[in-house]
């Protein structure tokens, strides 16, 4: 065991030289990421590491300490033009992690005014959103998913449904047409694995600007609307960066979140065996998973304002310190067998910077899970548990393939798919009661009467815009296309 020197040593002023820098990248760091926190941990609450080749960090550990980086604002900041390394150049424009780390002007990366600004823009946005129309949208898009392969008696969850199911209610909540949704699956997915990162950011903007100009020209009753709409007046560029935030957000982690709870329902004695008994602890496994393998595992980098000693450990101002939330949320002196119903943990971060969809995120999950455990009952895992594998990053906690089996099922007979109204346009009354029940009275946002300053007090809307025309089909099909045609039963 490595043992810190004492406070007031000179290692503590850099007379000698200090712990070593851990990588957090590669595949061993992938398999066993808690191995590598334990060992952080006898260096204290905060340790070096290096997130990719040549970007190094300070990674912090202990659950206190983390509350002290997220809830300080005066001595933490979240504007990444301070990354010194990054302004200097040594770190790379290039380097795998800036896409993930770089200044953008969005509630994310912003402190201050800025950040007032641009997150009651986002919150307004989200407030407008139904939880009953919500729930039913992923119901559906879950039901469409799992007809897809009940009847094979395999599948990997990952990439027939994980994966999709967020991919489909984005398209949804952003009024986003299949032809973008397209590049911005393969452009968020780079940005994630750190793959040819700048072209994947490139990829990314380029398609968001498509899709403002497309609602500017077409609003809807969507998230890019209702942003478009608000009294903070936000600049085409604005617009741009806090897509990229709630898309980002909204996407790769909650794949990540309905994949790990799905592999501890099916792995973990715990919950497994209430599964075939007909008690599905769901919200429990969320819980679990949320603490000890959240989807995103390193984040919420932050920068020291001055220079300052924490925890025992001199840290530079300008220089990046990221939150480990996963370590954090194993704190030692945290252990307990007893989480069920304990939100404690940091896996939506704290503090002024707290993700703000944290409500819409679990549900999605939440639903995600009980749709496929409710029309799936006898899953099981394909492969032993300890032969998963997970991606590696330095950020996320992501699975490659969740390979399940179970007694094949009858395809039922497709329902007809809803009925979408124009956006900008009264809906016509229904004369189905169930479909009038599941858009929450079909309450929309108009662009040409709305008020030209939404609020948390404007009725919220159901979330259902507009499909867009299908393309002639190909061969093979992109992902988001092929998604949009699920839907349709095509």
């Amino acid at each position: 065991m490595t043992h810190r020197p004492p406070p007031g040593c000179p290692a503590h002023q850099g007379d000698r030289p200090g712990p070593p820098v851990t990588p957090l990248y590669g595949p061993d760091f992938a398999a066993d990421p808690q191995a590598v926190y334990r060992r952080l941990r006898t260096y204290g609450p905060v340790a070096p590491v290096e997130l990719a080749p040549g970007a190094h960090a300070s990674l912090v550990t202990d659950y206190r300490a983390a509350l002290e980086v997220l809830r300080s604002p005066e001595r933490f900041a979240k504007d990444a033009r301070r990354w010194r390394a990054l302004a200097d150049g040594r770190v790379a424009p290039d380097n795998p992690v800036v896409p993930m780390m770089a200044y953008r002007p969005n509630c994310l990366f912003s402190d201050g005014d800025a950040h007032r600004r641009y997150r009651e823009a986002v919150s307004d946005s989200l407030g407008r959103i139904d939880p009953n129309a919500l729930r039913g949208y992923v119901e559906r898009s879950a039901d469409s998913l799992i007809d897809r392969f009940t009847a094979d008696g395999k599948a990997d969850l990952l990439r027939s449904y994980a994966k999709m199911l967020p991919l489909l209610v984005f398209q949804q909540l952003f009024g986003c047409p299949p032809e973008l949704g397209d590049r911005l699956v393969k452009g968020f997915s780079g940005i994630f694995d750190g793959v040819d990162a700048e072209r994947a950011d490139a990829l990314i903007t380029g398609s968001l600007v498509e899709l403002i100009a497309h609602k500017r020209e077409q609003p809807g009753a969507d998230m890019t609307s209702w942003l478009m709409a608000h009294h903070a007046e936000l600049t085409d560029e604005e617009m741009i960066h806090q897509l990229v935030v709630l898309i980002g957000a909204g996407t790769e982690p909650q794949q990540n979140l309905i994949a790990n709870a799905l592999r501890l329902l099916l792995a973990d004695d715990r919950f497994a065996g209430d599964l075939r008994g007909g008690s599905m602890p769901v919200e429990d496994a969320l819980d679990e998973v949320l603490w000890l393998d959240p989807p995103m595992a390193n984040y919420a980098v932050h920068y020291p304002v001055d220079d300052l000693d924490f925890g025992g450990t001199r840290l530079r101002a300008g220089e990046p310190v990221v939150v480990s939330f996963a370590a954090a949320n194993t704190d030692p002196a945290l252990h307990s067998e007893h989480r069920s119903g304990n939100r404690a943990h940091l896996a939506w971060s704290a503090g002024p910077h707290h993700c703000p969809a944290k409500e819409s995120a679990r549900l999605i999950a939440a639903v995600a899970v009980e749709r496929l455990l409710d029309r799936l009952p006898d899953l099981e895992l394909a492969v032993p548990v300890d032969r998963l594998v997970w991606r590696p990053g330095p950020f996320h906690r992501a699975l490659t393939a969740l390979p399940v089996r179970f007694p094949p099922v009858p395809v039922p007979v497709p329902a007809p798919a809803p009925q979408h109204v124009q956006p900008g346009y009264t809906a016509e009354p229904q004369s189905d009661p169930s479909a009038a029940a599941e858009t929450s009275g079909d309450s929309r946002w108009n662009a040409t009467t709305a008020p030209s300053h939404p609020s948390p007090s404007i009725p919220r809307v159901a979330t259902f815009t507009e499909r867009q025309p299908a393309s002639a089909p190909t061969a093979r099909r992109p992902l988001w296309s092929s998604l949009a045609a699920w839907w349709r039963g095509q």
